[in-house]
Protein backbone atom coordinates (compact mmCIF):
# COMPACT_ATOMS: atom_id res chain seq x y z
CA UNK A 1 0.00 0.00 0.00
CA UNK A 2 2.79 2.43 0.90
CA UNK A 3 4.65 1.55 -2.29
CA UNK A 4 1.51 2.27 -4.30
CA UNK A 5 1.08 5.63 -2.57
CA UNK A 6 4.73 6.50 -3.09
CA UNK A 7 4.39 5.53 -6.77
CA UNK A 8 1.42 7.85 -7.14
CA UNK A 9 3.28 10.68 -5.42
CA UNK A 10 6.28 10.10 -7.68
CA UNK A 11 4.07 10.18 -10.76
CA UNK A 12 2.44 13.35 -9.51
CA UNK A 13 5.88 14.89 -9.02
CA UNK A 14 6.78 14.10 -12.61
CA UNK A 15 3.52 15.62 -13.80
CA UNK A 16 4.15 18.77 -11.79
CA UNK A 17 7.58 19.10 -13.33
CA UNK A 18 6.88 18.21 -16.96
CA UNK A 19 3.20 18.75 -17.89
CA UNK A 20 3.48 22.58 -18.16
CA UNK A 21 6.52 22.17 -20.44
CA UNK A 22 4.74 19.62 -22.62
CA UNK A 23 1.55 21.66 -22.99
CA UNK A 24 3.41 24.86 -23.77
CA UNK A 25 5.64 23.18 -26.37
CA UNK A 26 2.55 21.76 -28.11
CA UNK A 27 0.84 25.16 -28.09
CA UNK A 28 3.84 26.79 -29.79
CA UNK A 29 4.43 24.35 -32.64
CA UNK A 30 2.18 26.42 -35.01
CA UNK A 31 4.68 29.31 -34.78
CA UNK A 32 7.16 27.38 -36.88
CA UNK A 33 4.47 26.19 -39.29
CA UNK A 34 3.21 29.72 -39.93
CA UNK A 35 6.69 31.18 -40.27
CA UNK A 36 7.73 28.52 -42.76
CA UNK A 37 4.57 28.83 -44.82
CA UNK A 38 4.90 32.61 -45.22
CA UNK A 39 8.63 32.67 -45.86
CA UNK A 40 8.23 33.04 -49.64
CA UNK A 41 5.75 35.95 -49.41
CA UNK A 42 6.59 39.55 -50.25
CA UNK A 43 6.09 41.44 -46.99
CA UNK A 44 4.72 44.98 -47.24
CA UNK A 45 5.03 47.22 -44.18
CA UNK A 46 3.15 50.41 -43.35
CA UNK A 47 3.35 53.22 -40.81
CA UNK A 48 0.77 53.88 -38.13
CA UNK A 49 -1.53 56.30 -39.95
CA UNK A 50 -4.44 55.86 -42.35
CA UNK A 51 -2.74 56.75 -45.64
CA UNK A 52 0.15 54.37 -45.08
CA UNK A 53 -2.30 51.54 -44.22
CA UNK A 54 -4.23 52.20 -47.46
CA UNK A 55 -1.09 52.37 -49.62
CA UNK A 56 0.12 49.14 -48.05
CA UNK A 57 -3.16 47.45 -48.97
CA UNK A 58 -2.92 48.80 -52.53
CA UNK A 59 0.62 47.44 -52.88
CA UNK A 60 -0.45 44.07 -51.47
CA UNK A 61 -3.36 43.73 -53.89
CA UNK A 62 -1.18 44.85 -56.82
CA UNK A 63 1.26 42.05 -56.07
CA UNK A 64 -1.51 39.51 -55.47
CA UNK A 65 -3.14 40.30 -58.82
CA UNK A 66 0.28 39.73 -60.42
CA UNK A 67 0.21 36.20 -58.91
CA UNK A 68 2.88 37.16 -56.34
CA UNK A 69 2.03 36.10 -52.74
CA UNK A 70 2.07 39.15 -50.47
CA UNK A 71 1.47 39.97 -46.82
CA UNK A 72 0.75 43.41 -45.35
CA UNK A 73 2.04 44.10 -41.83
CA UNK A 74 -0.02 47.07 -40.74
CA UNK A 75 0.96 49.96 -38.50
CA UNK A 76 4.54 48.97 -37.68
CA UNK A 77 5.44 52.36 -36.22
CA UNK A 78 7.40 55.32 -37.57
CA UNK A 79 10.00 56.02 -40.22
CA UNK A 80 13.09 54.64 -38.49
CA UNK A 81 11.41 51.37 -37.51
CA UNK A 82 10.19 50.74 -41.07
CA UNK A 83 13.56 51.74 -42.55
CA UNK A 84 15.45 49.38 -40.24
CA UNK A 85 13.00 46.59 -41.07
CA UNK A 86 13.52 47.17 -44.80
CA UNK A 87 17.31 47.19 -44.53
CA UNK A 88 17.28 44.16 -42.25
CA UNK A 89 15.05 42.13 -44.59
CA UNK A 90 12.10 41.81 -42.18
CA UNK A 91 9.95 43.56 -44.81
CA UNK A 92 10.43 43.91 -48.58
CA UNK A 93 8.70 47.22 -49.30
CA UNK A 94 6.75 50.05 -47.68
CA UNK A 95 5.19 53.43 -48.61
CA UNK A 96 7.38 56.48 -47.94
CA UNK A 97 7.71 60.15 -48.89
CA UNK A 98 10.58 61.89 -50.68
CA UNK A 99 10.87 64.64 -48.06
CA UNK A 100 11.07 62.08 -45.27
CA UNK A 101 13.66 60.05 -47.18
CA UNK A 102 15.89 63.10 -47.61
CA UNK A 103 15.48 64.53 -44.13
CA UNK A 104 15.12 61.48 -41.88
CA UNK A 105 16.76 58.59 -43.72
CA UNK A 106 19.56 60.15 -45.76
CA UNK A 107 20.01 63.12 -43.36
CA UNK A 108 20.46 65.47 -46.33
CA UNK A 109 20.75 69.21 -45.68
CA UNK A 110 19.50 70.17 -49.15
CA UNK A 111 16.66 69.22 -51.46
CA UNK A 112 17.82 66.23 -53.50
CA UNK A 113 16.55 65.21 -56.92
CA UNK A 114 14.86 61.85 -57.40
CA UNK A 115 17.96 60.49 -59.13
CA UNK A 116 20.18 61.62 -56.23
CA UNK A 117 17.83 60.00 -53.71
CA UNK A 118 17.71 56.79 -55.75
CA UNK A 119 21.49 56.67 -56.01
CA UNK A 120 21.93 57.17 -52.25
CA UNK A 121 19.34 54.50 -51.42
CA UNK A 122 21.03 51.99 -53.71
CA UNK A 123 24.05 52.01 -51.37
CA UNK A 124 21.77 50.40 -48.76
CA UNK A 125 20.39 47.84 -51.22
CA UNK A 126 17.11 49.76 -51.43
CA UNK A 127 15.26 50.95 -54.54
CA UNK A 128 12.52 53.55 -55.00
CA UNK A 129 9.63 53.83 -57.43
CA UNK A 130 8.86 57.06 -59.21
CA UNK A 131 6.29 59.22 -57.37
CA UNK A 132 2.83 57.68 -57.12
CA UNK A 133 1.35 61.02 -58.19
CA UNK A 134 0.54 62.98 -55.01
CA UNK A 135 2.39 65.30 -52.64
CA UNK A 136 1.44 64.77 -49.00
CA UNK A 137 3.27 67.54 -47.23
CA UNK A 138 3.26 68.33 -43.53
CA UNK A 139 0.93 71.07 -42.35
CA UNK A 140 -0.05 72.70 -39.07
CA UNK A 141 -3.82 72.71 -38.57
CA UNK A 142 -6.25 74.54 -36.28
CA UNK A 143 -10.00 74.60 -35.79
CA UNK A 144 -11.34 76.94 -38.45
CA UNK A 145 -13.43 78.89 -35.95
CA UNK A 146 -10.44 79.42 -33.65
CA UNK A 147 -8.12 80.44 -36.50
CA UNK A 148 -10.65 82.99 -37.75
CA UNK A 149 -11.25 84.36 -34.24
CA UNK A 150 -7.52 84.89 -33.67
CA UNK A 151 -6.76 85.97 -37.22
CA UNK A 152 -4.26 83.15 -37.75
CA UNK A 153 -3.76 82.33 -41.43
CA UNK A 154 -0.06 81.47 -41.71
CA UNK A 155 2.47 79.70 -39.50
CA UNK A 156 4.14 83.10 -38.93
CA UNK A 157 0.90 84.35 -37.35
CA UNK A 158 1.45 81.90 -34.49
CA UNK A 159 4.14 84.24 -33.16
CA UNK A 160 1.40 86.59 -31.94
CA UNK A 161 -0.22 83.87 -29.79
CA UNK A 162 2.28 82.26 -27.41
CA UNK A 163 -0.60 81.01 -25.24
CA UNK A 164 -1.73 78.44 -27.82
CA UNK A 165 -1.46 74.80 -26.75
CA UNK A 166 0.29 72.59 -29.30
CA UNK A 167 0.10 68.80 -29.68
CA UNK A 168 2.45 67.07 -32.13
CA UNK A 169 3.06 63.42 -32.95
CA UNK A 170 6.12 62.03 -31.19
CA UNK A 171 7.87 61.49 -34.50
CA UNK A 172 7.28 65.10 -35.58
CA UNK A 173 8.75 66.35 -32.30
CA UNK A 174 12.07 64.64 -33.10
CA UNK A 175 12.28 64.94 -36.89
CA UNK A 176 14.92 67.02 -38.68
CA UNK A 177 12.02 68.63 -40.54
CA UNK A 178 9.86 68.71 -37.40
CA UNK A 179 9.10 70.95 -34.46
CA UNK A 180 12.55 72.12 -33.32
CA UNK A 181 13.83 73.40 -36.70
CA UNK A 182 10.34 74.70 -37.52
CA UNK A 183 10.29 76.69 -34.28
CA UNK A 184 13.73 78.14 -35.03
CA UNK A 185 12.81 79.02 -38.63
CA UNK A 186 9.63 80.85 -37.60
CA UNK A 187 10.86 82.05 -34.15
CA UNK A 188 7.76 80.60 -32.53
CA UNK A 189 7.34 81.35 -28.79
CA UNK A 190 4.98 78.50 -27.78
CA UNK A 191 6.21 76.48 -24.80
CA UNK A 192 3.10 74.40 -24.05
CA UNK A 193 3.93 71.55 -26.46
CA UNK A 194 2.99 67.91 -25.82
CA UNK A 195 3.46 64.62 -27.71
CA UNK A 196 0.26 62.85 -28.76
CA UNK A 197 -0.80 60.04 -31.11
CA UNK A 198 -1.69 61.24 -34.61
CA UNK A 199 -5.34 60.11 -34.56
CA UNK A 200 -5.96 61.04 -30.92
CA UNK A 201 -4.62 64.51 -31.71
CA UNK A 202 -7.68 65.20 -33.84
CA UNK A 203 -9.95 64.39 -30.90
CA UNK A 204 -7.85 66.62 -28.64
CA UNK A 205 -8.11 69.40 -31.22
CA UNK A 206 -11.88 68.99 -31.46
CA UNK A 207 -12.46 69.16 -27.69
CA UNK A 208 -10.07 72.07 -27.16
CA UNK A 209 -7.35 70.18 -25.28
CA UNK A 210 -4.90 71.49 -27.87
CA UNK A 211 -5.11 74.34 -30.38
CA UNK A 212 -2.58 73.33 -33.06
CA UNK A 213 -1.36 69.95 -34.35
CA UNK A 214 0.70 68.55 -37.19
CA UNK A 215 -1.16 66.87 -40.03
CA UNK A 216 -0.68 65.55 -43.53
CA UNK A 217 -2.13 67.61 -46.37
CA UNK A 218 -4.11 64.62 -47.70
CA UNK A 219 -5.70 63.84 -44.32
CA UNK A 220 -9.44 63.42 -44.77
CA UNK A 221 -9.95 64.58 -41.20
CA UNK A 222 -8.91 68.15 -42.09
CA UNK A 223 -12.11 68.75 -44.04
CA UNK A 224 -14.17 66.35 -41.95
CA UNK A 225 -13.41 68.25 -38.70
CA UNK A 226 -13.63 71.71 -40.34
CA UNK A 227 -9.94 72.45 -39.78
CA UNK A 228 -7.74 74.90 -41.63
CA UNK A 229 -4.16 74.21 -42.72
CA UNK A 230 -1.90 77.17 -41.96
CA UNK A 231 0.10 78.50 -44.90
CA UNK A 232 3.79 77.59 -44.80
CA UNK A 233 4.72 81.17 -45.74
CA UNK A 234 8.48 80.66 -45.25
CA UNK A 235 8.42 77.42 -47.29
CA UNK A 236 9.91 75.33 -44.52
CA UNK A 237 8.51 71.93 -45.50
CA UNK A 238 9.96 70.15 -48.56
CA UNK A 239 7.87 68.15 -51.03
CA UNK A 240 6.65 64.83 -49.68
CA UNK A 241 5.83 62.92 -52.84
CA UNK A 242 4.48 59.47 -52.17
CA UNK A 243 6.71 56.60 -53.33
CA UNK A 244 7.33 52.95 -52.52
CA UNK A 245 10.69 51.82 -51.17
CA UNK A 246 11.69 48.22 -51.87
CA UNK A 247 14.63 45.89 -51.48
CA UNK A 248 16.70 45.67 -54.66
CA UNK A 249 17.08 41.91 -54.24
CA UNK A 250 13.32 41.49 -54.50
CA UNK A 251 12.15 39.56 -57.57
CA UNK A 252 12.03 41.50 -60.85
CA UNK A 253 8.34 40.60 -61.27
CA UNK A 254 7.47 42.08 -57.87
CA UNK A 255 9.39 45.28 -58.58
CA UNK A 256 7.71 45.61 -61.97
CA UNK A 257 4.28 45.15 -60.33
CA UNK A 258 4.94 47.90 -57.79
CA UNK A 259 6.18 50.24 -60.51
CA UNK A 260 2.80 50.01 -62.20
CA UNK A 261 1.47 52.21 -59.38
CA UNK A 262 3.66 55.16 -60.44
CA UNK A 263 1.75 58.32 -61.35
CA UNK A 264 -1.68 56.75 -60.77
CA UNK A 265 -2.87 58.63 -57.68
CA UNK A 266 -3.24 62.41 -57.23
CA UNK A 267 -3.90 64.42 -54.05
CA UNK A 268 -7.66 64.47 -54.56
CA UNK A 269 -7.75 60.73 -55.14
CA UNK A 270 -5.56 59.98 -52.10
CA UNK A 271 -7.70 62.19 -49.87
CA UNK A 272 -10.78 60.33 -51.15
CA UNK A 273 -9.26 56.96 -50.28
CA UNK A 274 -8.29 58.19 -46.82
CA UNK A 275 -11.84 59.42 -46.25
CA UNK A 276 -13.25 56.07 -47.38
CA UNK A 277 -10.94 54.20 -44.99
CA UNK A 278 -11.98 56.32 -42.05
CA UNK A 279 -15.66 56.26 -42.98
CA UNK A 280 -15.85 52.48 -43.35
CA UNK A 281 -13.10 51.63 -40.83
CA UNK A 282 -11.79 49.28 -43.54
CA UNK A 283 -8.43 49.84 -45.25
CA UNK A 284 -8.98 47.00 -47.70
CA UNK A 285 -12.24 48.52 -48.94
CA UNK A 286 -10.51 51.86 -49.46
CA UNK A 287 -7.75 50.14 -51.43
CA UNK A 288 -10.35 48.38 -53.56
CA UNK A 289 -11.85 51.79 -54.36
CA UNK A 290 -8.53 52.74 -55.96
CA UNK A 291 -8.72 49.76 -58.32
CA UNK A 292 -12.40 50.30 -59.13
CA UNK A 293 -11.85 53.92 -60.11
CA UNK A 294 -8.54 53.21 -61.86
CA UNK A 295 -7.72 49.98 -63.59
CA UNK A 296 -11.21 48.60 -63.18
CA UNK A 297 -10.07 45.36 -61.62
CA UNK A 298 -12.78 43.23 -60.05
CA UNK A 299 -13.36 43.84 -56.38
CA UNK A 300 -11.78 41.41 -53.96
CA UNK A 301 -13.42 41.04 -50.58
CA UNK A 302 -11.26 41.33 -47.52
CA UNK A 303 -11.30 38.94 -44.58
CA UNK A 304 -14.49 38.64 -42.60
CA UNK A 305 -14.36 39.59 -38.93
CA UNK A 306 -14.41 35.94 -37.72
CA UNK A 307 -11.48 35.17 -40.02
CA UNK A 308 -9.52 38.17 -38.77
CA UNK A 309 -10.36 37.36 -35.15
CA UNK A 310 -9.16 33.78 -35.62
CA UNK A 311 -5.91 34.99 -37.22
CA UNK A 312 -5.29 37.63 -34.49
CA UNK A 313 -6.07 35.17 -31.68
CA UNK A 314 -3.92 32.37 -33.09
CA UNK A 315 -0.91 34.64 -33.50
CA UNK A 316 -1.53 36.11 -30.01
CA UNK A 317 -1.56 32.63 -28.49
CA UNK A 318 1.63 31.75 -30.33
CA UNK A 319 3.43 34.89 -29.13
CA UNK A 320 2.30 34.45 -25.53
CA UNK A 321 2.71 30.64 -25.53
CA UNK A 322 6.19 30.47 -27.02
CA UNK A 323 7.51 33.30 -24.83
CA UNK A 324 5.98 31.66 -21.74
CA UNK A 325 7.60 28.36 -22.65
CA UNK A 326 10.99 30.07 -22.79
CA UNK A 327 10.29 31.84 -19.50
CA UNK A 328 9.49 28.50 -17.84
CA UNK A 329 12.48 26.69 -19.34
CA UNK A 330 14.92 29.36 -18.14
CA UNK A 331 12.99 30.76 -15.16
CA UNK A 332 12.68 27.59 -13.07
CA UNK A 333 16.40 26.68 -13.20
CA UNK A 334 17.31 30.31 -12.48
CA UNK A 335 14.87 30.27 -9.57
CA UNK A 336 16.46 27.09 -8.23
CA UNK A 337 19.89 28.75 -8.31
CA UNK A 338 18.49 31.97 -6.80
CA UNK A 339 16.91 30.02 -3.92
CA UNK A 340 20.39 29.18 -2.63
CA UNK A 341 21.06 32.85 -1.96
CA UNK A 342 24.48 34.42 -2.16
CA UNK A 343 25.76 36.91 -4.71
CA UNK A 344 24.67 34.82 -7.69
CA UNK A 345 21.12 34.44 -6.36
CA UNK A 346 20.86 38.18 -5.69
CA UNK A 347 22.21 38.94 -9.16
CA UNK A 348 19.61 36.70 -10.81
CA UNK A 349 16.72 38.25 -8.88
CA UNK A 350 18.13 41.73 -9.47
CA UNK A 351 18.37 41.21 -13.23
CA UNK A 352 14.80 39.86 -13.46
CA UNK A 353 13.53 42.77 -11.36
CA UNK A 354 15.32 45.38 -13.48
CA UNK A 355 13.87 43.92 -16.70
CA UNK A 356 10.40 44.13 -15.19
CA UNK A 357 10.82 47.86 -14.52
CA UNK A 358 11.58 48.63 -18.19
CA UNK A 359 8.40 49.80 -19.99
CA UNK A 360 7.33 47.09 -22.44
CA UNK A 361 7.38 49.45 -25.43
CA UNK A 362 10.90 50.57 -24.51
CA UNK A 363 12.04 46.95 -24.20
CA UNK A 364 10.78 46.24 -27.72
CA UNK A 365 12.60 49.32 -29.03
CA UNK A 366 15.84 48.30 -27.27
CA UNK A 367 15.83 44.88 -28.94
CA UNK A 368 15.08 46.12 -32.46
CA UNK A 369 18.66 47.33 -33.32
CA UNK A 370 20.21 43.94 -32.57
CA UNK A 371 20.94 42.01 -35.82
CA UNK A 372 19.27 38.75 -34.79
CA UNK A 373 16.05 40.51 -33.81
CA UNK A 374 15.12 43.57 -35.88
CA UNK A 375 11.44 44.06 -36.72
CA UNK A 376 10.23 40.50 -36.37
CA UNK A 377 8.23 38.01 -34.35
CA UNK A 378 11.52 36.98 -32.67
CA UNK A 379 11.80 40.45 -31.12
CA UNK A 380 8.31 40.31 -29.66
CA UNK A 381 8.89 36.80 -28.27
CA UNK A 382 12.23 37.82 -26.75
CA UNK A 383 10.70 40.87 -25.06
CA UNK A 384 7.78 38.83 -23.69
CA UNK A 385 10.19 36.11 -22.50
CA UNK A 386 12.22 38.66 -20.54
CA UNK A 387 9.04 40.20 -19.14
CA UNK A 388 7.78 36.82 -17.96
CA UNK A 389 10.93 35.83 -16.07
CA UNK A 390 10.47 37.67 -12.77
CA UNK A 391 7.27 35.97 -11.48
CA UNK A 392 8.63 32.50 -12.30
CA UNK A 393 12.14 33.09 -10.91
CA UNK A 394 10.89 34.77 -7.74
CA UNK A 395 8.12 32.26 -7.03
CA UNK A 396 10.41 29.30 -7.66
CA UNK A 397 13.03 30.74 -5.33
CA UNK A 398 10.45 31.62 -2.65
CA UNK A 399 8.75 28.22 -2.86
CA UNK A 400 12.04 26.38 -2.38
CA UNK A 401 13.21 28.70 0.41
CA UNK A 402 9.92 28.19 2.30
CA UNK A 403 10.40 24.42 2.62
CA UNK A 404 10.77 23.69 6.38
CA UNK A 405 14.30 22.95 7.55
CA UNK A 406 13.09 19.77 9.27
CA UNK A 407 11.98 18.32 5.93
CA UNK A 408 15.32 19.16 4.34
CA UNK A 409 17.18 17.47 7.20
CA UNK A 410 14.93 14.39 6.92
CA UNK A 411 15.64 14.11 3.19
CA UNK A 412 19.38 14.31 3.87
CA UNK A 413 19.10 11.73 6.64
CA UNK A 414 17.48 9.30 4.20
CA UNK A 415 20.70 9.44 2.18
CA UNK A 416 19.04 10.85 -0.96
CA UNK A 417 21.30 12.52 -3.51
CA UNK A 418 20.91 16.30 -4.09
CA UNK A 419 19.27 15.70 -7.50
CA UNK A 420 16.82 13.20 -6.04
CA UNK A 421 15.98 15.53 -3.14
CA UNK A 422 15.32 18.37 -5.58
CA UNK A 423 13.31 16.29 -8.04
CA UNK A 424 11.32 14.08 -5.66
CA UNK A 425 10.81 16.36 -2.66
CA UNK A 426 11.70 20.02 -3.03
CA UNK A 427 10.11 20.78 -6.44
CA UNK A 428 6.82 18.97 -5.58
CA UNK A 429 6.73 20.85 -2.24
CA UNK A 430 7.26 24.17 -4.07
CA UNK A 431 4.96 23.25 -6.99
CA UNK A 432 2.09 25.47 -5.85
CA UNK A 433 4.31 28.53 -5.67
CA UNK A 434 5.98 27.68 -9.02
CA UNK A 435 2.66 27.24 -10.83
CA UNK A 436 1.43 30.48 -9.32
CA UNK A 437 4.44 32.26 -10.80
CA UNK A 438 3.84 30.65 -14.20
CA UNK A 439 0.19 31.72 -14.07
CA UNK A 440 1.15 35.32 -13.28
CA UNK A 441 3.70 35.29 -16.09
CA UNK A 442 1.13 33.90 -18.54
CA UNK A 443 -1.42 36.61 -17.74
CA UNK A 444 1.26 39.32 -18.07
CA UNK A 445 2.35 37.90 -21.44
CA UNK A 446 -1.19 37.79 -22.82
CA UNK A 447 -1.72 41.45 -21.96
CA UNK A 448 1.71 42.70 -23.03
CA UNK A 449 1.60 40.77 -26.33
CA UNK A 450 -0.82 43.39 -27.71
CA UNK A 451 2.21 45.67 -28.17
CA UNK A 452 3.77 43.17 -30.59
CA UNK A 453 1.61 44.69 -33.34
CA UNK A 454 3.78 47.82 -33.15
CA UNK A 455 6.57 45.93 -34.88
CA UNK A 456 4.36 43.98 -37.26
CA UNK A 457 4.26 40.78 -35.20
CA UNK A 458 0.46 40.64 -35.31
CA UNK A 459 -1.87 39.46 -32.58
CA UNK A 460 -4.81 41.17 -30.92
CA UNK A 461 -2.88 44.43 -30.83
CA UNK A 462 -3.59 44.89 -34.57
CA UNK A 463 -7.22 46.03 -34.17
CA UNK A 464 -6.29 48.07 -31.08
CA UNK A 465 -3.67 50.06 -33.02
CA UNK A 466 -5.97 50.36 -36.02
CA UNK A 467 -8.78 51.60 -33.79
CA UNK A 468 -6.50 54.19 -32.20
CA UNK A 469 -5.52 55.37 -35.67
CA UNK A 470 -9.16 55.61 -36.77
CA UNK A 471 -10.31 56.90 -33.37
CA UNK A 472 -12.87 54.11 -33.49
CA UNK A 473 -13.83 52.56 -30.15
CA UNK A 474 -15.53 49.55 -31.77
CA UNK A 475 -12.32 48.56 -33.59
CA UNK A 476 -10.30 49.00 -30.39
CA UNK A 477 -12.71 46.72 -28.52
CA UNK A 478 -12.37 44.07 -31.25
CA UNK A 479 -8.87 43.51 -29.90
CA UNK A 480 -9.23 44.60 -26.28
CA UNK A 481 -12.18 42.35 -25.37
CA UNK A 482 -10.70 39.12 -26.82
CA UNK A 483 -7.36 39.92 -25.14
CA UNK A 484 -9.11 40.36 -21.78
CA UNK A 485 -11.13 37.15 -22.26
CA UNK A 486 -7.96 35.33 -23.25
CA UNK A 487 -6.27 36.47 -20.04
CA UNK A 488 -9.25 35.19 -18.02
CA UNK A 489 -9.16 31.84 -19.86
CA UNK A 490 -5.44 31.49 -19.18
CA UNK A 491 -6.00 32.20 -15.49
CA UNK A 492 -8.85 29.66 -15.39
CA UNK A 493 -6.67 27.07 -17.15
CA UNK A 494 -3.91 27.43 -14.56
CA UNK A 495 -6.44 27.34 -11.72
CA UNK A 496 -7.54 23.99 -13.17
CA UNK A 497 -3.92 22.84 -13.32
CA UNK A 498 -3.61 23.71 -9.63
CA UNK A 499 -6.43 21.31 -8.81
CA UNK A 500 -5.10 18.55 -11.07
CA UNK A 501 -1.37 18.72 -10.33
CA UNK A 502 -0.93 20.11 -6.81
CA UNK A 503 -1.27 17.49 -4.06
CA UNK A 504 -4.38 18.05 -1.98
CA UNK A 505 -2.36 18.46 1.17
CA UNK A 506 -0.43 21.35 -0.33
CA UNK A 507 -3.60 22.98 -1.65
CA UNK A 508 -5.07 22.93 1.85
Amino acid sequence: MNRTRKGKQSSRSLLVSWVPYFLLILSCIPVFLINSSSAAEIVIGSKKFTESYVLGEIAKRTLTEAAIPAEHRQGMGGTIILWQALRGGQIDAYPEYTGTIGQEILKSDHASSLDEIRESLAKFGVGMTNPLGFNNTYALVMRRSEAQRLGVRTISDLRKHPELKIGFTHEFLDRRDGWRPLRERYALPQQNVIGIDHALGYSALANGSIDVKDAYSTDAKIEENDLVALEDDLHFFPNYEGVLLFRLNMSADAIAALRRLEGTLDEKGMTRLNAEAERTKNYTRAANLYFESGAGSPNTAGESFPQKLARWTLRHLQLAGFSLMLSVIFGIPLGIVASRGGAIGQAILGFASIVQTIPSLALLALLVPFPFFGISVRTAIAALFLYGLLPIVRNTASGLQDIPRSLRESAIALGLSPITRLWEIYLPMASRSILSGIKTSAVINVGTATLAALIGAGGLGEPILSGLNLNDHVTILQGAIPAALLALLVQWFFDLLDRVLIPKGLRL
